[in-house]
This record gives structure tokens, sequence and C-alpha cells, in this order.
């Protein structure tokens, strides 16, 4: 069965999934109509197309690094001087990584492939202010069963400083739940992105825990200190110091 995989790296991602008002909240994991709408823009789509197709795809995604949330704090004020904006509340999660599994028609993950590679509309880790720091395609794999197969079995994605410093001994994973089988719901399924009628549908999901020294190349890269590998520390890393 093909298996289409993507990674989620970047100093910032959002995932959110009932944020209200002045209160932006992320999950600590890609939602699956992030990701829908993020293969929508790819394939050029717009916000007004149906999404049947994408939001039929089985979907998986497993924690390789965890990363840590951030709040930042912004007001709008108009051009013309008017009275400002209330103060809003929007999270974030920093330096963190996913490894994410799709699985369906093989047609269209072969589209995919083609589409995430060499996207109509930029790529986004949740919010436009997130852009990905590294390829976002792994390719189109035929090495495994199906989606939990790979959440199972493909390399561990982590840096190597977290690697070494995370104290991890397993990798969380949520996937579609299948056909009787018993989950939990979680409400990020999207029945459209329509500017006038945007609506979402709860899905089922499973959790199931990897354990990392299963997974090919585990072991954790050496390194004399962080200062002589260039290693950035959980907890002082500035996600916005490349300015």
């Amino acid at each position: 069965m093909s298996v289409l995989l993507l990674r989620f790296s970047g100093p910032l991602q959002s995932w959110g999934d009932s944020s209200r008002f002045v209160r932006r909240d992320t999950r600590q994991e890609p939602t699956k109509s992030g990701v829908v709408g993020m293969l929508a823009s790819a394939l050029g789509r717009s916000r007004e197309d149906d999404l049947s197709d994408l939001v039929a795809l089985e979907f998986g995604v497993r924690v390789d690094q965890s990363g840590s949330v951030l709040c930042d704090f912004q007001t709008e004020r108009p051009s013309d001087g008017g009275k400002a904006m209330p103060l809003s509340y929007r999270y974030y999660l920093s330096d963190a990584k996913f490894l994410v599994a799709l699985g369906g028609d093989e047609a269209l993950l072969e589209e995919l492939e083609r589409a995430i590679s060499a996207p109509v509309w930029p790529l986004f880790l949740g919010r436009r202010s997130c852009p990905p720091d590294e390829p976002v395609c792994l390719g189109l794999s035929e090495d495994y069963s199906g989606v939990r197969d790979a959440l199972r079995r493909h390399p561990w994605i982590a840096a190597d400083w977290y690697r070494e410093r995370s104290g991890r001994v397993e990798l969380e994973a949520l996937c579609d739940a299948g056909e009787g089988e018993a989950g939990f719901e979680q409400p990020d399924l999207p029945v459209s992105f329509g500017y006038a009628c945007r609506r979402y549908a709860s899905r089922r999901i499973v959790r199931f825990r990897v354990p990392i020294d299963s997974l090919p190349g585990a072991e954790p890269a050496i390194a004399a200190s962080p200062q002589a590998s260039g290693a950035i520390l959980p907890g002082g890393h500035d996600p916005m110091g490349f300015f």
C-alpha cells in the first residue's frame, strides 16, 4: 500500500481546532483540518472547492519532537488612528517536528506528492506566520502496509540535540479510528473552508505509542557539548532570533 509521508518542522507551528474570540489556541499536534488546508493550497484549490477527496484520506501523525508552547500577545489599530482592537492571545508550538502519514487513492497521493514538492500556494504550518524550515514532502513509500505501520516503523526525525536530551523512550501517535473501533472525538474534520460558510465536523481518533528503540536509526547523535555541536537547548531558543 502506498503511504505519503510528510515532515512538519519549523520555528513555530499552530494547529487550532476550537479557537474563539481573542484566544487562539494550538493543539499539541497537527489537526486534520490544518493538513487538508495545506494540501488544498498545494493543489491550488480555492476555499469554495470541494474537499471530499482530501477529507477521505486516512490521516495519522506522530509526535517526533514535542516542542514547547509559546503565547504571543497581539493587538490591531486602524490606520486612521481609531480605537485599537482588543488584545488577543495566540499560542504556538516552538521547535516541534511531526511525521504525518496519508493513505488512500494512489493516484491522488501521487498528485499530492507532486503538488507539495511544487505547491501552487505557499505552505504554512497552521498559520501564515509559520513557514516550514525543511522540505515538507518525504515522498510516497510502498514500504509500509498502511498509515499505522508507517507511524510505527518510519525513522525518528527529531533533531540531534533533542535526541540527546529529551529522555524520551516512546513517541505518541494519533490516527483516524477504523470502522467500529473505539476512540475519542475531535472537531477538526473540515466540511467547507468557504468564507460565507466555514464548517467542521468531528472525527474519531485513536492514540498509541511507538517505542523509540524499535525505530531505525534511533540512536542519539554524539556531541561533545551543546556549544560544540551548535545545539539549541529546550527553553533557550528565541524563534524570532533570525531577525
